[in-house]
């Protein structure tokens, strides 16, 4: 794993997260002190998931910062849209006391960067393979920003969704649905997202998925979070879907921390571990 911005004394949590995914170091009070995890009181962990998943793409992740005490709410994102998904999520947070941790993976991302904007409480953004739009950027804009996502398609979305109807959507917006088998160029759903996983475990996954609207894809990003809140970036460095090359240029325009996870683009999922060691780093520096 490469780390940017980030000291020494990061750098080795990071490497103690590689023992964690490699079972060297069990989950549990072991890995927490391993981890140089902080005495007293502790923030709550928000976890955000984005499009196409749910909120079981955090359980390896729940379990481990459970396991080293930590307060956990894995937030189900409504996806229904940026703004509207951004406004619950403002407003779920006013739920909570005390300092927040605020964790989004994917589309996820977008979400935290507009629901945290002002909220006092979220003293550290974790993006996980994850969209850091600036104001009046848009998804679709980010993840074209550089050619060759396997969400592409060959600029035919039909190779790469089901469009579904939804009569509780706006007038001529649909539902998204990755498919699930490949249609060239898209690789299918498996190969897509969970290129580091096993076959069956991606087949469950393409099962399981949420749909996104259509029209969510193309709001624009209100003012965003990171200018104000400090911010850490979980960059999956086998990512098919937003590129390595992207996430970096988008973590350094947000002066994140950087840390690059050998991951596919649900690095949740197959690195939960090194994804719980960053949010980990994240909530030491909240002390």
């Amino acid at each position: 794993m490469k780390v940017f911005g980030a000291s020494r004394r990061l750098a080795a949590l990071v490497l103690t997260a590689a023992a964690l995914v490699t079972g060297i170091v069990p989950s549990g009070s072991g890995s927490a002190g391993a981890l140089g995890i902080q005495p007293g009181p502790k923030p709550t962990i928000v976890l955000v998931h984005g499009a196409w998943a749910d909120s079981s793409a955090w359980d390896g992740v729940i379990q481990r910062m459970q396991d080293a005490g930590y307060p956990v709410d894995a937030f189900p994102t409504p996806l229904q849209g940026l703004a509207s998904d951004s406004s619950v999520l403002a407003a779920y947070l006013q739920t909570i006391s005390g300092p927040v941790v605020l964790v989004g993976h994917s589309y996820g991302g977008a979400v935290i960067t507009n629901a945290a904007s002002g909220d006092p409480n979220v003293r550290a953004l974790v993006y996980v393979d994850a969209f850091a739009p600036a104001q009046g950027q848009t998804v679709a804009e980010l993840e074209s920003a550089i050619p060759g996502s396997c969400l592409s398609g060959g600029g035919d979305p039909s190779k790469v969704f089901n469009f579904v109807p939804n009569p509780t959507l706006p007038a001529g917006d649909v539902d998204l649905y990755a498919k699930v088998a490949p249609d060239s160029p898209y690789p299918g759903f498996a190969a897509c997202f969970a290129n580091d996983m096993p076959a069956s475990q991606g087949a469950v996954l393409a099962a399981t998925q949420r749909p996104l609207p259509s029209g969510a894809v193309n709001e624009e990003s209100g003012p965003p979070a990171w200018e104000t809140i400090p911010s850490w970036y979980a960059l999956g460095t086998e990512d098919r879907v937003i590129l390595p090359a992207e996430q970096l240029a988008m973590a350094q325009a947000i002066h994140a921390h950087i840390i690059d996870i050998p991951a596919s683009h649900l690095a949740m999922v197959s690195h939960p571990g090194a994804v719980t060691a960053v949010i980990i780093i994240a909530a030491n520096a909240t002390n």
